[in-house]
């Protein structure tokens, strides 16, 4: 049995195992896929202090190295059910089944994709789900912005900062975001609107170079293509990974685990960390943030005699 099993390996989840097995605990991470998570689809990070650039695959291999380097195990398999109630927390996976006294959650969540073909293709050469991560790449260029809620508004005002141009694609003809996001849109004069429109389609060489959109009332399509560079950055939300905690834990509307700011869970022993839980900015550096927070305070759960010292779960109101 382990003291504290981490479920993710991404910068929430292997920043959790890095603090968790240095204060000496039995730590295990369990990842799905590679070391780093969703980070090892990035390019390039130039947003994370202290290194100026490095691909998101280096990030997560050093992220995993140093945990492993404190005695944490990582282990690949794939969690299929959990039982989080009791002294014990039960793991499920394919390979194995674990047990521990408290869990990390550091499943994360995903962009939520177009669906367009190339999307997946050009993911990293043109096709962006993050701006502060990518927005400088595209310095005194032109950038399409997908979406028309409040995220896809703040973003595009955001790139306005470094794009020459920004246009925000919207499948209707009126946004979705509050009115005060709409006037600062409105009145930037970076920013302009293509309504009524979706990406249909992504092409290109090596990067994107054409981009089709369809009219979603009269059928028609047209082609955007650039001898210059263009950057694509989709903004229509986040699907995060919670379906097999619903109905064990607490979860907002949206699907994201509710914590405290301790990151500890409506149960006991059970902390979640990084893009799964309800938050406002989902970035790297915030990610391992969360991670330690999370891990310092499941080891003072484990130390402290069960009960004595537990605040439980504050619900924000």
């Amino acid at each position: 049995m382990y003291d504290i099993i981490i479920i993710g390996g991404g910068p929430a989840g292997l920043s959790a195992g890095l603090y968790a097995a240095r204060s000496k605990k039995k730590t295990l991470i369990i990842e799905k896929g590679i070391e780093g998570g969703q980070i090892a689809e990035t390019t390039n990070v130039e947003n994370y202090p202290g290194i100026d650039s490095i691909t998101g695959v280096e990030l997560g291999k050093k992220m995993a190295d140093q945990a492993k380097k404190f005695g944490a195990k990582i282990v690949m398999d794939e969690v299929v059910d959990i039982e989080l109630e009791g002294e014990v927390k039960k793991i499920k996976g394919y390979i194995d089944t674990y047990e521990a006294k408290a869990i990390i959650i550091a499943t994360g969540a995903s962009p939520r994709e177009i669906g367009a073909p190339g999307e997946k293709e050009y993911k990293g050469r043109g096709v962006s789900y993050c701006s502060t991560c990518d927005a400088a790449f595209y310095e005194d260029e032109t950038v399409y912005v997908v979406g028309g809620g409040d995220s896809a508004i703040q973003e595009a005002l955001f790139i306005a900062n470094f794009a020459k141009k920004v246009y925000i694609i919207h499948r209707r003809d009126e946004l979705r975001a509050t009115k005060a996001l709409q006037e600062k849109a409105f009145n930037n004069d970076k920013i302009d609107f293509i309504w009524n429109s979706t990406v249909k389609e992504i092409k290109g060489d090596k990067i994107v170079e054409e981009m089709i959109l369809k009219d979603t009332k009269t059928g028609e399509e047209r082609s955007i293509k650039s001898d210059d560079p263009f950057g694509i950055f989709v903004f229509i939300g986040y699907i995060p990974k919670t379906e097999m905690f619903k109905g064990k834990l607490e979860i907002t509307d949206d699907g994201y685990i509710k914590t405290d700011d301790e990151m500890r869970t409506n149960v006991k022993g059970v902390f979640a960390a990084g893009d799964i839980r309800e938050k406002s900015v989902r970035q790297v550096v915030n990610a391992a943030g969360d991670g330690a927070v999370a891990a310092m305070n499941a080891q003072k759960y484990i130390d402290e005699e069960e009960g004595n010292l537990y605040e439980g779960f504050k619900e924000n109101k």
